[in-house]
Formats: C-alpha cells, sequence, structure tokens
C-alpha cells in the first residue's frame, strides 16, 4: 500500500474507531447472533486477487461488528470487566507498526527495556519490594504457569534432565475456587490432575489456612514432594482475598514457593485505602496481574512479578548459538523468562496508560468503581428479594434473587431467567456463577466509561424482572 493510500485509510479507520470509543453504547452489549452465523456471512475462500480497503471496511462494518460482544459497552457489567482506553489503543497502534520483537536485547533493546522499566514503575505503583522483577506476557493464565514451572524446577532439580518420571510425586496446594488455569498448568507440568490439592474454604470463599496446614503435613509424611501454594487475590466467583500472611508463614514455615493469582485484584494495590487488602502479598516468590483487566490496557497484557527470576531462567533458559551475544552478560534476554521466544512490544500500550493517567488518575478510577459496586450492593441489601453472597470489597457484587417460599432449584432457575431476560435488553450485560449450588449472579464494574447511570440501569432491570416471576 502507498504510503499516501496508507494516510487516507489510516486516518478513514482512527475516525471510526474515535466515534466508536464515544458511542459504543449505541450497540447492543451482547451479540446478536447464533453460532456459526458471522463464519457463513463472509467468503468461504480467501479471494484470489487483492481486494480494496472500501470492502474490506465494509464487511467489518457490516459482518462483524454486529457479531461482536462489546466490551468497551459502558454497561458491559459481566465476567471482570475492562477498557481498551484511548491511550492503550495509540500505544498499541505504535507497537504494531514498529513490529518490534524482544525475543534477545539485540532484536530490540528499547522494546526490553521499556518492558522492564514499565513493569517497575507498576510495581512501585502497588507498593511491592524492589526485589520483585517483572514480566509483561499475554495472559495471567500462561504467567502462573510459568511461575509454577519456576517453583517446579526449585522442588525438582534433576527434572530438568531427566523429567519426572521416577521422582516422587509432586503437589500443588489451592482453594477450591482457585482458577481453572492453575489446574491447567499442573496438568501442563506433568504433575497430573493429582498434583494439586483443593483444599476447602470459608464462608467469604477464602483458604482455610489450618486445611493447608494439615494437606502439606500429610503430603510430607506420604513421601508427597510439595511444589507450590497457589494463594488467589480476587478469586473469580466472588473476588474474595484468600489470608495471605497465614499462607506466606507456612510457606516459609516449609521452605515451600508461594504464588499469588491477583489477576483481578492486584491492581486495587493502587489505591492507597485498599492496598491493605493485599497485605502479606510481598512475601511471595511470584505474583500475576492482568493489566488488561482493570489497568485499562486492551488485550492482551499480563504482568509476572518474581523474586527470583533466576529460577524462571533455570526453567526455560535454553540459548541456541545463532542467539548468543555479547550482550547477554549485562543486558536481559526476555526469551528466557518464558516459553515464547517471540515477544511483542506490550508494553509500549502500558506505558501510555501509566504516563497518560499518572498514579492519582488510576487510583481515583479505580476507587469509583469501587464506590458504584457497593452503592449497587446497598441497594440489594436493603430489598427483601436480594440477598448478598459475600462481601463487596472491590469493583464485583455477587448477589441472587431469592424468594423465601421456593425451594434451592427453583430459585436458581428463577435467577437463570431473570438473567437471561436482562441480558436480552441489550443495554447491559451480567453474568452468573455458582456458589454452594447456588446460581448467582455478578455485577462487575471496571469500564471507564461506566458511570452511575449504568449501574442504575441494571438494577431497574433487575427489579423489573424479579417483579415479573410474580
Amino acid at each position: 500500500m502507498p504510503p499516501e493510500d496508507f494516510l487516507v485509510q489510516g486516518r478513514r479507520i482512527l475516525e471510526w474507531i474515535s466515534e466508536y470509543l464515544g458511542s459504543a453504547g449505541r450497540y447492543p452489549v451482547l451479540a446478536r447472533v447464533r453460532p456459526g452465523e458471522v463464519r457463513a456471512s463472509l467468503a468461504p475462500s480467501p479471494p484470489r486477487e487483492g481486494e480494496s480497503l472500501d470492502d474490506i471496511l465494509r464487511d467489518f462494518e457490516e459482518r462483524v461488528v454486529p457479531g461482536l460482544t462489546h466490551w468497551n459497552h459502558p454497561g458491559f457489567l459481566a465476567y471482570f470487566a475492562n477498557t481498551a482506553s484511548s491511550p492503550a489503543i495509540l500505544g498499541e497502534l505504535l507497537a504494531t507498526a514498529v513490529n518490534a520483537n524482544a525475543m534477545i536485547w539485540r532484536t530490540s533493546p528499547a522494546a526490553t527495556e521499556v518492558e522492564g522499566l514499565t513493569a517497575d514503575w507498576l510495581r512501585q505503583l502497588l507498593g511491592l519490594p524492589e526485589s520483585f522483577a517483572g514480566f509483561i506476557n499475554d495472559t495471567a493464565s500462561h504467567n502462573s504457569l510459568y511461575a509454577l514451572a519456576a517453583a517446579r524446577a526449585r522442588a525438582f532439580p534433576e527434572a530438568g534432565e531427566q523429567g519426572l518420571h521416577s521422582l516422587p510425586a509432586g503437589r500443588i496446594y489451592a482453594s477450591e475456587h482457585v482458577h481453572s488455569s492453575i489446574d491447567k498448568a499442573v496438568v501442563t507440568l506433568g504433575l497430573g490432575r493429582r498434583g494439586v490439592r483443593h483444599l476447602p474454604a470459608d464462608d467469604g470463599y477464602r483458604m482455610k489456612p489450618e486445611a493447608l496446614r494439615a494437606a502439606i503435613e500429610e503430603d510430607l509424611a506420604a513421601g508427597v514432594r510439595p511444589v507450590a501454594v497457589v494463594a488467589v487475590a480476587g478469586t473469580t466467583s466472588t473476588a474474595s482475598i484468600d489470608p495471605l500472611p497465614e499462607i506466606a508463614r507456612i510457606c516459609e514455615e516449609h521452605g515451600i514457593w508461594m504464588h499469588v493469582d491477583a489477576a483481578y485484584a492486584g491492581v486495587a494495590a493502587i489505591v492507597e485505602e485498599l492496598r491493605p487488602l493485599l497485605a502479606g502479598w510481598e512475601r511471595a516468590d511470584s505474583i500475576v496481574l492482568n493489566a488488561h483487566k482493570w489497568l485499562f490496557t486492551p488485550m492482551d497484557c499480563a504482568l509476572l512479578y518474581c523474586r527470583r527470576p533466576e529460577a524462571l531462567a533455570d526453567a526455560f533458559s535454553l540459548v541456541p548459538p545463532y542467539l548468543r551475544t555479547p550482550e547477554a552478560d549485562e543486558a536481559r534476554d526476555l526469551m528466557n523468562y518464558g516459553v515464547a521466544l517471540g515477544r511483542s512490544f506490550r508494553a509500549l500500550k502500558l506505558w501510555f496508560v501509566l504516563r497518560y493517567f499518572g498514579g492519582r488518575g488510576l487510583a481515583d478510577r479505580l476507587r469509583e468503581h469501587c464506590r458504584l459496586a457497593s452503592r449497587f450492593a446497598e441497594w440489594a441489601q436493603a430489598s427483601d428479594r436480594w440477598q448478598l453472597m459475600s462481601s463487596t470489597l472491590l469493583g464485583l457484587v455477587v448477589f441472587r434473587y431469592r424468594d423465601p417460599e421456593m425451594g434451592l432449584d427453583r430459585n436458581n432457575q428463577a435467577n437463570e431467567r431473570i438473567l437471561d431476560a436482562v441480558n436480552a435488553s441489550g443495554d447491559v450485560f451480567l453474568s452468573h456463577t455458582i456458589l454452594d449450588g447456588r446460581y448467582v449472579l455478578r455485577l462487575s464494574v471496571g469500564n471507564l466509561r461506566t458511570r452511575r447511570e449504568h449501574v442504575e440501569l441494571a438494577w431497574r432491570r433487575l427489579e423489573l424482572e424479579a417483579a415479573r416471576l410474580k
């Protein structure tokens, strides 16, 4: 494409993006298509000759956009709501244009060093010690895999050469509410499904430290080798935070790697009054958090902090002759700290976010999200027909419709009907989970464009559908 054509089309696309971001609320949050419908609307085979940008963009607007679920919609209150902020989008555009691959320092010195700097800036905003080295990868799922691989290398140093065959069984400990990515990581690392021990949680859906201690002592007596403990700071269902100081103490007593999955709640430490909720995470060996969840950075961008980066290198460093460089002794080659050789310039969009909003601006916006969630929780608590299912400490409210005249099954069905009807409205989108056999609803405030009127609209929709049940 000639540069002059690129400029014309680029301006056209930037105008579309600007209009989209300013009016995302005009779309239905949930796509109104059936499985297979989008694909069926597009050509089944690639074109033999190149097509014009006019035709490509027309198909994007007419066929792709109607099939999108709009995470940028201010009424998106499902899962853990997030935002692709404008400065981050511009940073992503530049990162795509320069097409940096920071596999080793030489292949992109700036991308390598901006990643280290950006991770360290965020570390400072979170109040974590300088001993934590930061790395940026795609998701918390992969970052947890890398951290647990480092823990396995520490627990089974001989496995790097001979594998796990003929070695004692290894175990990773986590609560029953840990994210499923941890189970996948354990299986991927060759420890098998039995390699993760799910521990009971208390009434607040937090790991019971006494259950952890008992499980470790039982396994040690049976010849099982403890590998790591995964504590969660912000469970997926309820945003509960495990008792981090108690878990850290047990890990330190037994010399076990402590990993904190703070994919959602970690960024809350930017807010000074919320930081105590995460007390104890500074004693962990590794921490993961997602900038693409609650830090206004588009998919994908996740951080791994590790107090033992040499353990990551022990697990992953394998340098072929063609990638050896004279700078290796004085520069960090990022390929040595994970599986991927190719590394995109993810840090740039986060660097834009941190500079544009600043620590105070980020804290103010996170604080406002928590305030809106608390207000919604107050409405639910004041109502006879709704029941809060967990404490609302951050931006997530977990609640359910409750009719004392109906049993568990009918109440579950009622909550499912209410959720389906609310989501069918097109102007808000909530999600659900299962807690102790109960179908419950989740409202997550995390979008930059979400205001009180959007949360009020969700409440009115819920009240309307609940009243219709009668």
